[in-house]
């Protein structure tokens, strides 16, 4: 490594994953994630709770990073945070940490959306998608389809108008009475049911928007009749249930893809975000693009999730653009793309 490469710390913590990698010229070195248990057994993410699992966390996450790296303290060039969005408590954690390092050090402060950085994650590793693309960014907290023209330059094309499609598979979780995080097992069970057995209403918004919110009260109805006749209708039929659900809200997903694909005329597609690892979008999404003739990009497991690698592959293209941030700079629970 020569003695102009640009070396970034990067750090996430907007959410319940405390994480931190060390880029190198636009190589991602490592990415150390501790993931938060605690919040299991209150059947959600408590963000009180978050913020001082992070605060535990951070310290030995990013010492582990800079470790791993082989490369020192005193060879980073900027240190990244997530500015936003995310939960205040978790977001002041690392934001505060970022900026007493990089005074501490006398570097740049580089802040980053995490919705942003997400998306920016398919240039961690080859395949790489071709500008402009298309990505559909799911995740706990957000939907939406994103006309992707550079690096740095991002147009949001469609969004749900409610709960995002991660918020969808949790709560129908929890209806069918499984243990948080839900949407890993809803797909885990779907795997082995019949994704017609039982069917639900595909919402239909004007535009390239998305509404999940009414199959959650659809299931939540349709369950309560059940169980009237039968008390173990849930039992009986799990997998059965848990694969029609996936099916009504992985169709929502793709319709709205398409169209956005056929409006803009681009046939580079990619996917980003916690849901993103659900394997019947994955599997549905891949068959679909190869009958559209789609180049479809699809992110390793592990950079699906909130993760500090896609933080500092974003934070590496604002540093050659020499875009920093002030010391004055504060988190923003809410940030737009």
């Amino acid at each position: 490594m020569g003695t102009n490469d640009i070396f970034i710390l990067a750090i996430e913590s907007s959410c319940d994953e405390t994480s931190a990698a060390v880029i190198a010229d636009g190589k991602v070195l490592n990415n150390i994630v501790a993931t938060q248990s605690v919040h299991e057994k209150y059947g959600g993410v408590v963000p009180e709770l978050a913020s001082r699992a992070h605060q535990e966390n951070l310290i030995p996450v990013v010492q582990e990073a800079i470790l791993s790296s082989g490369i020192s303290k005193d060879q980073l060039s900027a240190v990244a945070f997530t500015r936003g969005p995310g939960l205040m408590g978790s977001l002041l954690v690392g934001v505060s940490f970022a900026k007493a390092f990089a005074f501490a050090k006398k570097i740049p402060l580089i802040e980053v959306n995490h919705m942003n950085a997400h998306i920016l994650a398919h240039f961690i590793e080859d395949p790489k998608p071709k500008f402009p693309f298309i990505c559909l960014t799911v995740s706990g907290g957000h939907t939406q389809l994103v006309l992707v023209k550079s690096h740095l330059e991002m147009e949001v094309i469609g969004e749900t108008q409610d709960d995002a499609v991660g918020e969808a598979f949790d709560k129908t979780a929890k209806l069918l009475g499984l243990p948080y995080p839900g949407g890993p097992l809803i797909d885990k069970y779907a795997t082995e049911g019949n994704p017609k057995a039982f069917q639900f209403p595909i919402t239909r918004m004007p535009e390239l928007n998305y509404s999940f919110s009414g199959i959650k009260t659809a299931v939540l109805y349709f369950l309560r009749d059940q169980l009237k006749e039968n008390p173990t209708f849930i039992e009986e039929n799990l997998a059965d249930l848990c694969a029609s659900v996936q099916y009504s809200l992985v169709e929502m997903l793709l319709i709205k893809l398409k169209a956005a694909v056929k409006l803009y005329g681009v046939k580079e597609v990619a996917i980003a975000g916690g849901v993103s690892a659900n394997s019947g979008l994955r599997d549905t999404l891949t068959k679909l693009a190869a009958q559209k003739g789609w180049n479809l990009y699809i992110p390793k497991f592990e950079y699906c999730t909130d993760n500090a690698a896609m933080i500092a592959m974003a934070a590496h293209y604002k540093y050659l653009k020499g875009e920093f941030s002030s010391m004055d700079v504060t988190p923003l629970a809410k940030m737009k793309i």
